[in-house]
């Protein structure tokens, strides 16, 4: 009884983690018309640090800089404490793949993927961090180039996640704008993540 348990586990876990290896980026994703200001407006996350503490999470606004070559480079500020904002920089390497990129985390010391899942470029966009699923590294996050979303966008980033299998409770969509501005873009990687 105990193989057999054993045995079906796998097929699940396996099956669970295929599901996130599957996932493809927009079909003739173009970095370029998604260069701009964007706003982190929802997130999902299964560590459960981040469960724990997702009511304090703010709207964080970014900067996205196509470079020449195709690659990208995100400009974040994240409030940090009372009146403190933390800069943050990531270096997106194109791959062979439009809109998947690739990053040397320097918070976890691995390189992560990021899949550009979904977007029409002048209203929203839905990326999936580190397809090969791990509640400590994997996110999912949606990003509007206003602060606000139609409620029928955020239903449709909730279900996006559930469906690929993360709790209803590690789903956020916060409600106030994080304060800080945005940091001049860089040429190094300076990545928190």
């Amino acid at each position: 009884m105990f193989l057999l348990v054993t045995i079906l586990c796998s097929i699940v876990l396996w099956t669970h983690c295929l599901h996130y290896t599957d996932v493809q980026p927009q079909q003739d994703f173009d970095v370029e018309q998604f260069a701009g200001e964007w706003y982190r407006v929802g997130m999902a996350y299964e560590n459960p640090a981040f469960i724990k503490y997702k009511n304090r999470l703010l709207i964080s606004k970014g900067l996205l800089v196509a470079t020449e070559n195709g690659s990208a480079n995100l400009s974040m500020w994240t409030m940090t404490g009372p009146k403190k904002c933390l800069p943050s920089f990531y270096e997106y390497e194109k791959t062979d793949v439009p809109g998947l990129f690739t990053y040397f985390s320097q918070r976890h010391k691995i390189i992560k993927d990021i899949t550009m899942v979904e977007t029409n470029y002048t209203e929203y966009g839905v990326v999936l961090k580190y397809k090969k699923m791990d509640k400590e590294y994997t996110q999912v996050a949606l990003y509007g180039r206003t602060p606000t979303l139609r409620p029928e966008l955020e239903d449709k980033f909730r279900k996006y996640a559930l469906s690929l299998g993360f709790s209803a409770e590690s789903i956020v969509i916060p409600a106030i704008l994080d304060p800080c501005p945005i940091p001049e873009p860089k040429n190094t990687t300076e990545a928190t993540d």
